[in-house]
């Protein structure tokens, strides 16, 4: 009888295993802000399906760089944080695209991030130290990503 009991809860909690392990993987797929360049003036040129001007381009919009009204051609968003460009036939940031840093095709190394336009280090770089604009007290070493690491 025991030995039953111990199978049918280990089968039953196996179950409830794989029922919340399907439910996390096949969630529904909500679109985030985080999914949108959020453009800092509407574009006219763009026809939204509402009357509304258009305000936001998804991320990896594809693009017609030869076009000259271009969805993302040069195109400033959240608030000149970023600068939208039309690299290989997709919308990109390249103030902030390792793989098009500041222009299309110019990747950073490794250990770089593409802070402003520019390919930087972070792990040592008082300016940006372990991520973009996060800048270290006066003084204060920037080593292997941290402010004052010892």
């Amino acid at each position: 009888m025991t030995k039953t009991l111990f199978k049918l809860t280990t089968i039953f909690s196996m179950l409830i295993i794989l029922c919340l392990h399907y439910q996390i993987s096949f969630s529904f797929n909500i679109e985030n802000e985080e999914d949108y360049f959020e453009l800092d003036t509407p574009l006219p040129h763009l026809i939204s399906r509402s009357r509304f001007l258009a305000t936001t381009i998804k991320k990896g919009a594809k693009c017609n760089p030869f076009i000259k009204k271009n969805i993302c051609h040069g195109v400033s968003a959240k608030k000149g944080s970023e600068l939208l460009q039309c690299c290989k036939k997709r919308c990109v940031n390249v103030l902030g695209d390792i793989n098009n840093c500041g222009k299309c095709g110019k990747k950073c190394n490794k250990q770089q991030r593409c802070c402003s336009g520019k390919c930087t280090n972070i792990l040592h770089n008082v300016k940006n130290c372990g991520k973009c604009n996060k800048k270290c007290r006066r003084g204060i070493p920037c080593s292997i990503g941290f402010c004052g690491y010892a």
